[in-house]
């Protein structure tokens, strides 16, 4: 038992309580452990596997995995460590994406090990009374205590009262799958103690928490997150992967070996950041998609943007007018998301046509010619005419 012990507190942050988990190892051989994790976004990344590494530390060990896909409570959305209140997400978006995280968790967890659950199975069936009965368990005293809340109602920031009802939903699912451990970042303490207090209240043993250190963005500034539009997707190209990971800085890159690897941080120092940059690149890609495919990685960043060469493999787009305006170019080759960004990039210096920057938005091209449209470091377009039969 001492070296499961070991292997399940390495990289941990709190273990509450540390002699309970002890206990519940000894009484049972296979704990139910709990994770959940909200669809609002179709990519799992790096942020979420320094969890989803601990619970397959936990199948390795033998215990049984409940992944709980948060399909009922992502149309809520969790207000842990935000400081507005979400956009909401429509049901169409969720059920897609929930497909694809089904595809995604297995690139880290064994299938057959895992119990994959979506709270709308009961969540949906909820009637208002049982609200009223969840809800009479927590006041708003200690919804106000949570630090993201007491911010937002100190600077007079709207808190909807789903919000308060999300923790108490997240909560719920840990009576529904009797969970006996749930691991989450450090941002879902004030959640996972719910659930082990609900826990308590319905009469089932409270879980173990075990949470796990936040791996922040490749801004360096705030945690990786889908919203914030700073991470990493476990299923991005590998190019992408590779070069995302080239781009963050230094000590970013230290803090992403210490919690996306087992190499030793000493070793790592011993090397040029640039060096130890791309040996961590190349392990990332590595692990979701092999070998092979780490080393192509590396080659096509080096051939781009040490050897300035352009990728092997560009997207072609066909115009089929004789000329375009370079903004609508953009937009329709998949390179800005509207014209207005178009503008912005290339008043910003961020568009190229063959090599060469850009800087006027009222240009047209002339499509007698092959262009190639680049827009910062990793987007690439071939746009030639469209064919005539």
């Amino acid at each position: 038992m001492l070296r499961d012990l070991d292997i399940i507190r390495k990289g941990t942050v709190e273990i509450i309580s540390l002699e309970e988990l002890k206990e519940k190892l000894k009484r049972k051989k296979s704990l139910r452990v709990k994770f959940g994790a909200d669809p609002t976004a179709p990519d799992i990344h790096l942020g979420h596997t320094v969890v989803l590494e601990k619970l397959r530390q936990f199948q390795d060990l033998g215990h049984q995995i409940v992944f709980i896909i948060g399909d009922f409570t992502a149309r809520i959305g969790d207000p842990s460590a935000r400081y507005e209140t979400r956009k909401p997400i429509s049901a169409e978006e969720i059920e897609k994406n929930a497909k694809t995280y089904q595809k995604q968790v297995f690139k880290i967890l064994d299938k057959q090990a895992t119990e994959v659950v979506f709270n709308s199975k009961w969540l949906d069936k909820m009637k208002l009374s049982d609200v009223m009965e969840l809800s009479s368990h927590c006041t708003v005293a200690q919804m106000l205590a949570r630090a993201d809340f007491k911010e937002r109602f100190n600077r007079e920031i709207d808190i909807s009262i789903l919000e308060f009802i999300y923790p108490l939903l997240q909560a719920y699912d840990s009576i529904q799958v009797r969970a006996d451990v749930e691991i989450g970042g450090t941002d879902q303490k004030f959640n996972l103690l719910m659930g082990r207090e609900l826990q308590r209240d319905f009469g089932q043993k409270p879980q173990i928490i075990i949470t796990m250190p936040l791996l922040e963005g490749i801004d360096g500034v705030r945690k990786m997150s889908k919203s914030y539009g700073n991470y990493i997707g476990i299923t991005e190209p590998p190019g992408e992967i590779f070069g995302k990971i080239m781009s963050i800085s230094d000590q970013l890159m230290l803090r992403y070996y210490e919690l996306l690897t087992d190499e030793n941080l000493d070793e790592i120092k011993r090397f040029h950041p640039r060096q130890a940059k791309a040996k961590l690149a190349r392990e990332i890609v590595r692990m979701y998609y092999g070998k092979d495919e780490a080393e192509q990685a590396k080659e096509e960043f080096d051939k781009i943007f040490v050897k300035r060469k352009l990728p092997e493999e560009i997207k072609e787009i066909r115009i089929p007018q004789k000329k375009v305006w370079v903004v609508d170019l953009l937009v329709r080759a998949g390179l800005a998301t509207s014209k207005n960004e178009a503008r912005r990039l290339i008043r910003q210096g961020g568009v190229r046509i063959n090599q060469k920057t850009i800087r006027n938005s009222n240009m047209d091209l002339l499509m007698d010619k092959e262009y190639i449209v680049q827009v910062g470091k990793r987007k690439f377009r071939r746009v030639a005419q469209a064919r005539t039969n």
